[in-house]
């Protein structure tokens, strides 16, 4: 069935995305047709991203990749939770197993990045004790960061830009530990099959900040 140009269950919104598709299908789709070709056969993308939910921080457009080099998870504040196997549904972990066992990517970046609401939150924990469907469900997924939270607010405080960035760089950091939790992950990094690395693109000036692990500090990619 083809969607005709006017519908009458259209909105301002719908009627932008269909724009975008459009343009896709000119520009981005007849031209590489034998691209699309080979991924419609299969994936080989040898990074895997984690990242922020956040509208303004795309990993495929920040690293200016095609489809298919990137497998990418996004969600609130780009946290990977610690390995645990008790009931429930785990999406980041899922898709971590699938990255690394299936897919067999080389390499992991879990990329952060400037004035992330769900850090803020964590450091200020405005929304502890609200509801599920109030912001309850997102005080317990950033309920991952308390432990980093503590040294955060004992060095900067719970407000300011310092505090909020040193959050913000927290949370990556988090997040790498985490990954090492991870049996699948412990066995190929301690063989050189796999590498972590942390990330965080600052939204305000453009730049793209990569951690040194051995001194745990970020720097600016030049």
């Amino acid at each position: 069935m083809t969607i005709p140009a006017s519908d009458t269950s259209s909105s301002p919104e719908m009627d932008q995305l269909i724009d975008g598709y459009r343009r896709f299908r000119a520009t981005g789709w007849h031209p590489k047709l034998d691209q699309w070709s080979q991924l419609s056969q299969r994936q080989e993308p040898r990074v895997m991203v984690v990242a922020c939910s956040d509208s303004r921080v795309d990993p495929a457009q920040i690293f200016d990749v095609d489809p298919g080099e990137i497998f990418v998870v996004r969600n609130v504040a780009a946290m990977v939770p610690p390995f645990e196997t008790t009931p429930g549904h785990h999406g980041v972990s899922a898709a971590l197993e699938f990255a690394v066992q299936v897919l067999k990517v080389k390499e992991i970046v879990v990329m952060g990045h400037g004035m992330c609401g769900g850090c803020k939150a964590a450091l200020t924990q405005d929304l502890k004790g609200m509801q599920p469907g109030e912001g309850g469900f997102i005080a317990d997924w950033i309920s991952l960061l308390d432990d980093a939270r503590e040294e955060v607010v004992h060095k900067h405080g719970t407000s300011g830009h310092e505090a909020e960035r040193a959050m913000e760089f927290a949370g990556v950091r988090a997040s790498l530990a985490n990954l090492r939790t991870f049996p699948c992950i412990q066995r190929k990094e301690a063989r050189g099959d796999l590498k972590l690395r942390g990330a965080f693109f600052a939204i305000s000036d453009g730049l793209l900040h990569v951690l040194d692990e051995a001194c745990g500090e970020f720097g600016v990619v030049a």
